[in-house]
């Protein structure tokens, strides 16, 4: 039990971390949340484990709708339960009412980066539904287009261009201390 002058933090917030795919969410939310000594989910992943279906496959049969209905059932389901670091898929932030529905109880970090690299980063899509085709980069820079204005309402920004996932993870988990209270 603390002693009267030792001070307790009840930590309330999620940490969200939002951007194009290839922003780095899952490598340095992974890194951040081990800083934080709590836990890391990538729904992208929790949502694979639960249907028993990769996430192309599900959008192959459900469409982008029917995926997209999960993913706010599994948010839902993360930000009910104890903080942890959680990072949704690329396009959950643009989806109607996401944002909102999740301040309350998350503190929600925009991990900027560009296009380009973005793109570099990912490969050719080939586990991405929305990224397949010939153009990687062009697609990246479509989907920023119609995300980023969603993106740009984050409580914070985090430069992800030539920083090593440490660094990021680092600058996420320097944020969470500050200002959302871990």
């Amino acid at each position: 039990m603390p002693s009267s002058r030792e001070v307790v933090f009840v930590v309330k917030r999620h940490i969200v971390l939002i951007g194009l795919p290839g922003a780095g969410k899952t490598a340095a939310g992974g890194t951040a949340a081990a800083a934080l000594q709590t836990k890391f989910v990538d729904l992208d992943e929790m949502i694979e484990r639960e249907q028993g279906l990769s996430v192309r496959e599900i959008f192959s049969q459900r469409g982008e709708r029917g995926f997209r209905e999960l993913e706010r059932d599994a948010a839902s389901r993360v930000f009910g339960d104890e903080p942890a670091v959680v990072a949704p898929g690329g396009g959950w932030a643009a989806q109607a009412g996401a944002m909102e529905a999740a301040r309350a109880r998350c503190f929600i970090v925009y991990l900027r980066t560009d296009p380009g690299e973005a793109a570099r980063r990912v490969g050719h899509g080939r586990t991405r539904p929305l990224l397949g085709g010939a153009d990687p980069e062009g697609r990246m820079r479509e989907l920023l287009v119609a995300r980023e204005r969603f993106y740009q309402q984050a409580d914070a920004t985090v430069q992800t261009d030539t920083r090593s996932v440490e660094d990021v993870a680092h600058e996420i988990a320097q944020l969470a201390r500050s200002q959302a209270g871990w």
